[in-house]
């Protein structure tokens, strides 16, 4: 079995789209960032990779048995053993995960560019492996809680994040099931949609307002997402968290 060592690692905790994880070019300066002491490495076969990067299923259970407990963490003088973790990688992508002791990859990291590029040497000459895993066997499912990639393609890290903000607020007014605050919201929106919305039905005025603002990103979008997060404590330490406290006008 392949191992890497001082595996520099930023865990991005419960992500299930590839998007949410973040290369080494969006890592933060408040990011906290951990090391594997060893941790194995498994080539393995394009569409297990992107099922395992992709969402939070169960892994295969002869590719958690090949893995257990043969990874280690540091935490200073301290050496973890660690359930299920690898590094994976299908040849053109690397990720590693860590299942915290349950059987799906709960954190998920990139590596630095360096660790990356051994990644690519180490499996040289190397034939990529499936674990019983089948093309066909799975299909993900995207929501409005769970973007598509397209709807965030070309986006920051700092976009995706409030884009996906957006997406929860939208969710919480879509549940209220109130006509008049989906009336206001759009409005806000798009104030020449005034008229069609006092004669349209609820799901009328919810269609036009969802595919308006899930196209791109941009300041209306960004506007809007703060005026729809005002009062509501949760979503808007989420938006400081992303502005910045010195450019939030909420308070």
């Amino acid at each position: 079995m392949l191992y890497m060592h001082d595996v520099w690692v930023n865990w991005f905790e419960g992500e299930e789209n590839a998007y949410s994880v973040c290369h080494f070019h969006e890592w933060r300066k408040e990011d906290t960032i951990d090391m594997l002491d060893q941790v194995p490495l498994l080539y393995i076969t394009d569409e297990l990779f992107t099922y395992i990067e992709n969402d939070m299923h169960e892994l295969p259970k002869c590719l958690l048995q090949k893995i257990h407990k043969k990874g280690y963490a540091r935490k200073g003088q301290v050496r973890e053993t660690l359930e299920y973790a690898a590094v994976i990688t299908n040849g053109q992508e690397v990720l590693v995960f860590d299942t915290i002791g349950y059987q799906i990859p709960v954190r998920k990291s990139r590596l630095i560019p360096r660790q990356e590029q051994l990644v690519f040497s180490m499996i040289e000459k190397r034939s990529p492996e499936s674990f019983g895993y089948r093309k066909g066997d799975y299909k993900k499912e995207y929501h409005m809680l769970s973007m598509p990639p397209h709807m965030v393609t070309g986006l920051t890290r700092k976009e995706r994040q409030m884009k996906q903000l957006l997406m929860i607020a939208l969710d919480q007014l879509k549940n209220t099931e109130n006509p008049d605050e989906l009336r206001y919201w759009l409005t806000e929106w798009d104030p020449k949609s005034y008229h069609m919305a006092l004669d349209a039905s609820e799901e009328e005025i919810w269609q036009k307002l969802y595919n308006g603002v899930s196209n791109g990103w941009g300041k209306r979008q960004e506007e809007l997402c703060r005026k729809m997060v005002k009062g509501q404590a949760f979503l808007e330490k989420m938006w400081e968290l992303e502005v910045g406290e010195e450019e939030n006008s909420m308070k």
